[in-house]
């Protein structure tokens, strides 16, 4: 099966707290259907001091995000755009843009 959203995407997030910022994908955990986009769902941790010497801290860290909130945004026509998938000659498939029909 091919992913809607794949690692290195430029994606926009369409709802939440984070609706119209953009960002790159680090990384796509389909088994939760979450994604960790980079900029985007910043959280702030409080990391304590586990070792002699070091010092407690505040952490701002990316956190997941669920799939269905973003939008892969096409290189072509430079908008957020859906995906469908197209069969080439060489039976292989690959992810169009719904707007334009540019390959991804």
């Amino acid at each position: 099966m091919l992913s809607r959203i794949k690692k290195n995407d430029n994606v926009i997030v369409i709802a939440g707290k984070d609706k119209g910022k953009q960002g790159t994908v680090i990384k796509v955990s389909p088994k939760d259907d979450e994604v960790l986009v980079k900029g985007v769902a910043i959280v702030t941790r409080h990391a304590k001091a586990k070792k002699s010497g070091e010092t407690s801290r505040i952490v701002k860290e990316e956190t997941y995000i669920p799939l269905s909130k973003i939008m892969p945004i096409c290189k072509s026509c430079n908008k957020a755009c859906r995906v469908r998938t197209k069969l080439l000659e060489d039976n292989k498939k690959v992810r169009v843009c719904h707007r334009c029909q540019e390959a991804f």
